[in-house]
């Protein structure tokens, strides 16, 4: 379902968990990308959100916008932060993974390599270079700190109810 769909629902929810997914609404988005989770939470209710992030406003990388996230934004922390806070997300925890994502990211270009292959089966040469320097080239900016990947834990509203440690 769209998330602009979701307060339509009727539906309300304990705790609504987004993975990845406000680097794809745009900047002029998330504003309404958390009023939609605002709106369908319960009071108290748990919002982790989970996303590639950077230490300032930018237009992106025209090279990754043009061709592997057309559309895509990675916005900044304090954007999101702003953004939770007019709709009374109280934020009880933000994690930086930017090293664990270069990680990942490696251990993809790798897997990738392993089946390069199969991979040339199924896609021309053109993709299997722009992929491999896509893998290649995001594992460095995480790694030099160029962008961030980062986990918040909000509540709507206060909840006292939670444990004073981290939450995972």
């Amino acid at each position: 379902m769209d998330y602009r769909d979701l307060p339509k629902s009727g539906k309300l929810f304990d705790r609504v968990v987004s993975v990845g997914m406000v680097e794809h609404v745009g900047r002029s988005n998330y504003q309404l990308f958390n009023d939609c989770v605002r709106d369908v939470l319960k009071e108290g209710g748990v919002y982790p959100l989970h996303f590639i992030s950077a230490l300032k406003e930018h237009p992106g990388d025209p090279w990754i916008s043009k061709y592997i996230f057309p559309g895509g934004m990675v916005p900044s922390l304090r954007e999101i932060t702003a953004s939770m806070a007019e709709d009374n997300f109280h934020i009880l925890d933000v994690e930086n993974l930017r090293l664990h994502y270069n990680k990942t990211l490696l251990c993809w270009e790798k897997n990738f390599k392993a089946h390069i292959d199969e991979v040339r089966q199924m896609f021309d040469e053109r993709f299997v270079r722009m992929w491999d320097l896509y893998l290649s080239s995001c594992a460095a900016t995480f790694h030099n700190g160029i962008i961030d990947l980062h986990q918040i834990l909000a509540t709507k509203g206060i909840n006292n109810g939670l444990p004073v440690v981290r939450w995972y």
